[in-house]
């Protein structure tokens, strides 16, 4: 889903204008960088947490030429999914029930088979 597919949900759900779906939309991404900008934690209930997380310097490898090289520490942004988006993305999709197969008695089994081959020896 893209960027204008989620306003123009949001718009139709809201039952707003596109444009004010728009500036929510933008006022809400933007309020969550500035937050995460800063190094705090931004929580939504059900939704999740948006934070930031740092990765620490290492040493990395040039695949063109094999030389190593140092990957400098950085701060990189991180979402941890809650517990009612879990819940919804893993769903357990329920089965049908197959119909019963019916019984066959053995009399009726035993009548549908030919007669005198037997392979008894």
């Amino acid at each position: 889903m893209t960027k204008s597919q989620i306003i123009k949900q949001v718009a139709e759900e809201a039952r707003i204008a596109k444009a004010a779906a728009g500036r929510a939309f933008e006022a809400v991404i933007g309020s969550i960088t500035q937050a995460i900008k800063k190094g705090e934690k931004v929580t939504v209930v059900g939704f999740g947490t948006f934070s930031v997380s740092s990765r620490k310097a290492r040493k990395g490898r040039n695949p063109r030429t094999g030389q190593e090289i140092t990957i400098a520490a950085r701060k990189v942004p991180r979402f941890t999914a809650g517990a009612a988006l879990k819940a919804a993305v893993n769903v357990k999709a329920v089965k049908k029930a197959e119909p019963a197969k019916k019984a066959v008695s053995k009399a009726k089994a035993a009548a549908a088979k030919p007669a005198g081959k037997s392979k008894k020896k």
